[in-house]
């Protein structure tokens, strides 16, 4: 039985082959060690080692980061990250990696099939855990994954929390400055799904993705809006393949009502032809208005409705400081930042919190929340009918 392109043995985590030793670099910051084992070798992979290379740098850690061991099929593109970004060792033996007594930390940067088997085993090892987003490819698993990590720190890489300008946000909105909330729209557009070589990957296969926009898309979108503007109540979505023959989704777009008495329309895609990476919201009050677009991450849009009408106007606000989230930890102000520092803040954030024995968010409930709502999207989608959540 082939699963995920591996044998049910391999999928197991059961291959022969040994580590291959490799001489890693030292921390240029002192603190105590965590000793890290990531599972995944591609794009995301190399987000997060850098967030581990980079924390240090950027921040006043408690903790320096140790690149143990890192995990990939591939065995020589997993031995060619390895060397370029420090890990000690290579593995294809992913449980290796979870039992071994010398980890603290299991990444987890795979397809999303292989997020619950990973989580759970990590967790049965009492490894605290970070994973990539969406947690799971169901509810059930995603609920099975809280439960089992519900004593030990965990993190799940909803890294767009710590755009800045996102943040800033989160602190208007606490701070009321936009009253009583009417309208909630979130976009992500995203072109991908137009380009034939990526019709083959992981993320176009329903056995190793769980679904396509909607998981891959949306579940930003959901938590950024749930971070913003609080819980929703009942939905009404649809969804669309392009593609014949994908067994995903390529679009899905709901109505949504808010625990807030606010109405929302929230919609994500891969065919947003002319939109590379657009993952954007509008908020409007009774006291002003927020907007947002991550291919203008550095801007955040802020209407004053308190304002005299002679200077009411639309800001556009560069989040780069002075006095604006994580202002004082990367360059100066109107110097802008980019992708990568978002994983750099939300791990330094973790790390903070775990030192300090304080709660850290987004965890594995947030991530649990997010896949309750993927998956009533898809019930709506599939049966034409609002489903309250």
């Amino acid at each position: 039985m082939l699963w995920l392109g591996l044998s049910s043995r391999e999928a197991e985590g059961i291959i022969s082959e040994a580590p291959i030793e490799y001489s890693g670099i030292d921390a240029m910051y002192t603190g105590k060690l965590l000793k890290i084992g990531m599972i995944g070798h591609g794009f995301i992979a190399r987000a997060h080692a850098n967030a581990f290379v980079q924390v240090g740098h950027f921040f006043d850690s408690p903790y320096r980061m140790q690149l143990r061991v890192i995990c990939g099929r591939d065995r020589d593109k997993t031995t060619e990250m390895a060397k370029r970004w420090g890990w000690e060792e290579v593995t294809s033996d992913w449980r290796s990696v979870v039992e071994r007594r010398d980890i603290d930390v299991v990444d987890i940067a795979t397809p999303n099939a292989l997020h619950a088997p990973i989580a759970l085993a990590a967790a049965a090892a009492g490894k605290m855990i970070w994973c990539e987003k969406p947690l799971a490819l169901s509810a059930r698993q995603a609920e099975e994954m809280a439960e089992a990590t519900k004593d030990l720190p965990n993190l799940i890489w909803f890294n767009y929390r710590r755009v800045p300008a996102i943040a800033f946000a989160k602190t208007l909105l606490d701070q009321r400055r936009l009253g009583q909330i009417y309208h909630y729209r979130g976009l992500y557009l995203n072109q991908s799904g137009n380009d034939p070589q990526k019709a083959s990957g992981w993320r176009y296969q329903r056995i190793q993705a769980g679904s396509g926009a909607l998981g891959d898309l949306m579940s930003h979108s959901i938590d950024l809006a749930l971070y913003l503007n609080g819980p929703l109540t009942e939905i009404s979505a649809m969804s669309h393949t392009f593609q014949a023959g994908r067994d995903v989704d390529d679009a899905v777009a709901l109505l949504a009502r808010f625990a807030n008495g606010s109405t929302g329309t929230l919609e994500a895609t891969r065919y947003a032809i002319g939109c590379r990476n657009g993952n954007a919201f509008a908020i409007h009050g009774s006291g002003g208005m927020l907007a947002f677009d991550l291919e203008r991450m550095n801007r955040l849009k802020f209407w004053d409705a308190t304002e005299p009408a002679q200077f009411a106007g639309r800001r556009d606000i560069m989040v780069t400081g002075p006095n604006h989230p994580f202002w004082e930890n990367f360059w100066k102000p109107g110097h802008e930042i980019g992708y990568e520092h978002t994983f750099i803040a939300t791990l330094a954030d973790f790390l903070r919190a775990l030192d300090r024995g304080e709660p850290f968010h987004p965890n594995f409930e947030d991530g649990l929340k997010v896949q309750r709502l993927l998956e009533a999207i898809e019930q709506s989608a599939s049966s034409a009918t609002w489903v309250k959540v």
